[in-house]
Order: C-alpha cells, then sequence, then structure tokens
C-alpha cells in the first residue's frame, strides 16, 4: 500500500516510475541564499544558454527586481528582500523553534566546539555560540536569493498535461517539449509554485511595439516576421539545462555563479552539502537558517532544487506547505465511492419502498 502511496505523493525514484529503462543518478540544485549577491549572473546566462526573450529591464518599485517572479521569459529570478532589524529578530526566533523540532542543533554558549545532535534530542537552554547573537542585531539586512523550478518528485505539471508535451527525463528533471504542447493552460494552474507559464509574446516591449525578445529569422523572405518571440502561447520553464547535462556540462546558471551560489550535482549530495552548511550556520548563531524542498515527506515528495533560506518560506515568495494536487485522488475516490454507495443504497431503499 505504501508504494502506490508513493506514487501520488511520497518518496520515490521519478526516474524508474517513469519507465527509463538506464538508470541515472537524478541532479538537482542546491541555492545557498546565505552567499548570493544579487548580481543575476545566473539569469542572464540562462537567457542567453536557452534563448530566453528579455522581458523587461525597468525596476518594479520593488527593491532592485525587475522581472518580479518566475515565468514563461524568466526561469531564473533574482529577489531581494530587505529586512529590518525587527523583522531579523523574527526569523531568528522562528529559526530557534524549528530548531527545537528537530533541525541541527546550534553551539551552546559554554561550549567551545559545536556538537550536532539527532533530530528530537534536544538540550534544554541550548543556545546560539559566538556568532550574530552575541552582537547588536542589525539594523537592516538584504535577502537575495535566485529562485528556479523545483523539478519536484511528483510534479503537478506534469500529472495534468494532456498532451504528454511535459516529461520526466533520466535524471529525474521535468521538461517541455515546445512542438507538443498545445498551449492549454492545465499545467499553469497545477503548480503549486507558481513556475511554469504560457509565454504571452509582449516580453520586452517596454512601451513599443517591436518585441526585443529573441528573433525569428525569416531568411529576408518574410521580413514582418524578424523579431517575434518564439514560443508564444506555449507553456515554458527551466529545462535544469537537459542538454547540457546530457552532455555532462553544468547548467548555466551554476556555471556562471561567482560565488557558487548555486549548486549542481547528484541531488543526494545536494541535500547533503544543504544540511552541512545549515549545521555551519547554526554553530555560527544563525539560528534563523532552513532547507526548502529537502523532505521527501512533503507535499510534492521533495524537490529537485534544495534552498538554504534565511527567513520563513512567504517571504521569498514561496508556499510553506506545497502540495501535489494527486495527493487527494485516495480520499477524492474515497469520497466518490462513499457517495456513490449511497446513492446505490437509497435507489434500492426506493425500490423496495415501491414494490411494497
Amino acid at each position: 500500500m505504501a508504494f502506490w502511496r508513493n506514487q501520488l505523493s511520497g518518496p520515490t525514484d521519478p526516474a524508474s516510475d517513469a519507465a527509463w529503462d538506464r538508470h541515472e543518478r537524478r541532479k538537482g540544485f542546491f541555492t545557498d541564499t546565505s552567499i548570493c549577491i544579487g548580481c543575476k549572473a545566473c539569469e542572464v546566462a540562462c537567457k542567453e544558454w536557452n534563448g530566453i526573450p528579455e522581458d523587461g529591464l525597468d525596476l518594479l518599485n520593488q527593491s532592485y527586481d525587475n522581472t518580479g517572479a518566475l515565468g514563461a521569459s524568466t526561469w531564473r529570478h533574482v529577489a531581494f528582500v530587505e529586512q529590518n532589524s525587527e523583522r531579523i529578530t523574527q526569523a531568528r526566533e522562528s529559526g530557534r523553534r524549528l530548531v527545537q523540532l528537530g533541525m541541527p542543533m546550534v553551539r551552546d554558549a559554554s561550549s567551545t566546539t559545536a556538537t550536532l545532535e539527532a533530530p528530537g534530542d534536544v538540550r534544554p537552554g541550548a543556545a546560539a555560540g559566538p556568532g550574530p547573537t552575541d552582537t547588536a542585531v542589525p539594523d537592516m539586512r538584504w535577502l537575495m536569493a535566485s529562485d528556479v523550478c523545483k523539478h519536484c518528485t511528483h510534479a503537478a505539471c506534469l500529472d495534468v498535461c494532456p498532451t504528454g508535451s511535459l516529461f520526466r527525463t533520466e535524471f529525474g528533471t521535468v521538461v517541455v517539449q515546445d512542438d507538443v504542447c498545445n498551449g492549454c493552460g492545465y499545467c499553469v494552474a497545477a503548480c503549486p509554485f507558481g513556475v511554469i507559464e504560457r509565454r504571452r509574446g509582449d516580453e520586452g516591449h517596454e512601451g513599443g511595439r517591436q518585441s526585443h525578445g529573441i528573433s525569428i529569422n525569416s531568411g529576408g523572405a518574410d521580413p514582418a516576421h524578424n523579431g517575434e518571440v518564439k514560443n508564444v502561447g506555449i507553456a515554458q520553464k527551466c529545462t535544469l539545462c537537459y542538454d547540457r547535462i546530457g552532455e555532462g556540462e553544468t547548467p548555466a546558471c551554476a556555471k556562471a555563479c561567482p560565488t557558487t551560489s548555486i549548486k549542481f550535482g547528484d541531488l543526494a549530495d545536494m541535500r547533503a552539502t544543504a544540511q552541512a552548511r545549515v549545521a555551519e550556520l547554526h554553530e555560527l548563531g544563525y539560528t534563523e537558517a532552513r532547507l526548502y524542498g529537502a523532505d521527501e515527506n512533503d507535499g510534492v515528495g521533495g524537490t529537485g532544487s534544495v534552498f538554504l533560506l534565511l527567513d520563513e518560506p512567504e517571504v521569498y515568495g514561496l508556499p510553506p506547505d506545497p502540495r501535489v494536487t494527486t495527493a487527494d485522488l485516495p480520499d477524492m475516490f474515497r469520497k466518490a465511492g462513499l457517495a456513490g454507495i449511497a446513492m446505490l443504497g437509497m435507489a434500492a431503499a426506493a425500490f423496495v419502498g415501491r414494490k411494497r
């Protein structure tokens, strides 16, 4: 029974479930927001490699953000979040509560060495050792984070696609086939992260008629069609550079990141690196550090993109409890079955009553 339940929402090997006959280790990202400097090199590299239209250079009056959110023409989005001292304190307190629920233990103030305890094994009165908790909270700080498609273990976008344009690769990632997508938009509504979107075609216009996006070169035969944005109306999202990783190369965003905030590799290694990094930050007193997407028992069976956050997910525009739509199928079928049995019972009772 657990096997079938895991096919809908629990831990599983997505590539094996997709019937790939060759075994490849699942690939993924680890984005460490604690060392992101907001340079947007990942955004630029992603657009250059994948031929994504420029979708606006004007700032949005939301700090230094010019893209706003992930979308059909923004496969990597760098968020800038400004926080005051009060919010920083709240983040550290919420992080302490998570530590008490089983996250890696922070160092005790009386200890000279780091002590990591097993989940659930919490020392009373444990406090953050030498680090930010020993000094005044800064007046403000920037939280910078590069968001990307999560490549979920149970991908709602893939589950609802009626044409098979979305498929699971041998690396466990999810890719859209442009030439198969019919633009129905079911995937857009299904994604719990709001990642996938249909391309509008007006990206980069900035008040003018002509797009600054990728040109469809007609070879001079029809100049009127030069400069049009490609794949208008088609669902688009990060492919985790499927064409690159298939050749043993690193995705463009991770390759371009100057601080190694974006790391790429075997997903198991990325999760282990993420856990070690959280423990390191806790040791230094940054109790607000926490992981997002690393829990295989969450509503999407864990993700292929793990994030280290310095505040609650909502601060970064991430859902706190993402859930794939198929997770509710057993309950839906059970309720439908009970309703059907009830209707049959009522029909039988009515028939017996008429016979009398």
